[in-house]
């Protein structure tokens, strides 16, 4: 099926362009959200027609998110989870909580604009896409914890394991030096 784009769509075409898109894409995804009409006469005299309108209105809506996205780029947002001692979520988070995160913090994000490229199912800092417009997009990261000082120290540059690992050895350390002040306590009374 053709169809005229209305709008820039990833990895088809701009925006008046006359592009040939299976019918299922153009029927179930392309129409429905007012990203394409059919490509007949009276569709493309009627974009013609819309044409300066329409990129006025890309053009608007562009400038709004790239607003947006200067505000939005770098930040970190927590999300607490409960995990394994591994680090490993019982879950996953998904950009719905991520959405919520953001609006928590006062930034309005619908969940549909976060692009994840592989599930987030570990405790750490996650870089995660987001596209504001079909021509702008930004990178936020998710600092996923099991309490808020986790998140902090995470945030500080140390991970889950790292600390396990430290506090462990700490134990050992303890561990060995009580062993040793018993084994020289016991050497003191062998000697009287």
């Amino acid at each position: 099926m053709q169809v005229i784009l209305l709008e820039r769509v990833a990895k088809l075409g701009q925006m008046g362009e006359v592009v040939k898109v299976k019918d299922g894409y153009a029927r179930n995804f392309l129409l429905p959200q007012g990203k394409a009409l059919r490509a007949n006469e009276g569709n493309i005299k009627s974009f013609e027609a819309r044409k300066a309108q329409l990129e006025a209105n890309n053009l608007e809506t562009r400038k709004e998110a790239e607003a947006v996205a200067a505000k939005i780029d770098g930040q970190s947002f927590i999300i607490i989870r409960s995990a394994s001692d591994a680090g490993s979520l019982y879950g996953s988070v998904t950009p719905r909580d991520i959405a919520d995160a953001a609006t928590a913090e006062g930034f309005t994000i619908d969940r549909k604009q976060i692009v994840l490229i592989r599930p987030i199912k570990d405790l750490g800092l996650h870089d995660v896409s987001v596209v504001l417009h079909a021509e702008v997009d930004t990178t936020i990261q998710i600092n996923v914890a099991r309490s808020p000082e986790e998140a902090e120290l995470q945030a500080a540059g140390k991970s889950i394991q790292e600390l396990a690992a430290e506090a462990e050895a700490a134990a050992d350390f303890e561990i060995a030096e009580l062993f040793d002040d018993i084994g020289a306590a016991n050497e003191d009374g062998d000697e009287l």
